[in-house]
């Protein structure tokens, strides 16, 4: 047990892609389903899900998967108030927790274990992954700063948040730059795509 939880922030309104992005096909699966599976696998201990605008949609993928959902009512005010949900619902004796965007399905669990061994051999409280010196996600943040976001007001969220905190941020290297994508646009999405398909038939013939 790592004391490690997992929020996977699924509540947006998916405004420019013009439909619900996390119940799009991924690998065989859906965006959600992806991302889920990549945590579920990794050194987490529980996974929690937010959800908000197409709730009824997700669950019915999601809800056969071991992870708790709560709903965000107040979603359309922004990504930051699902975080400050996940928070609420975290139990008292968490150790600390990773973000997860639900629109990242590309995000490896190598990269999870990593920050999560990373957290566990530094003194400080909030780990990013670092690919190239630019700063992706997920973010692991030390429970210590539980009380601090649930009632921050803060307009830029989580990087008002991490501006607040320079000292206590630890930067881990990776080699995977998917740490720097999500998917917001339908352009985004048949990037993503076409690229994984590229990678996995590198030669373009047919199977």
């Amino acid at each position: 047990m790592t004391g490690i939880w997992a929020i996977v922030l699924a509540a947006g309104e998916s405004r420019r892609m013009g439909s619900p992005k996390m119940i799009l096909p991924y690998e065989g699966k859906t965006i959600i389903e992806r991302v889920l599976d990549n945590i579920l696998v990794s050194d987490v201990d529980q996974v929690v899900t937010i959800l908000g605008c197409y709730r009824e949609e997700i669950l019915k993928i999601t809800g056969n998967y071991p992870v708790k959902h709560f709903y965000n009512s107040n979603y359309k005010e922004g990504m930051f108030t699902s975080v400050q949900c996940g928070f609420r619902f975290l139990p008292d004796d968490f150790r600390a927790v990773i973000l997860f965007l639900g629109d990242q399905p590309m995000a490896e669990t190598a990269v999870i274990n990593r920050l999560i061994n990373a957290f566990g051999e530094s003194d400080k409280g909030i780990a990013i992954p670092v690919f190239d010196n630019k700063r992706g996600h997920p973010l692991l943040v030390s429970s210590k700063y539980r009380n601090e976001i649930i009632t921050l007001d803060e307009p830029d969220g989580m990087r008002g948040f991490l501006r607040n905190h320079p000292d206590d941020i630890l930067e881990v290297e990776t080699v995977n730059p998917s740490i720097l994508k999500d998917i917001d646009t339908r352009e985004e999405y048949l990037r993503e795509i076409s690229e994984h398909d590229l990678h996995s038939n590198p030669t373009g013939s047919s199977t």
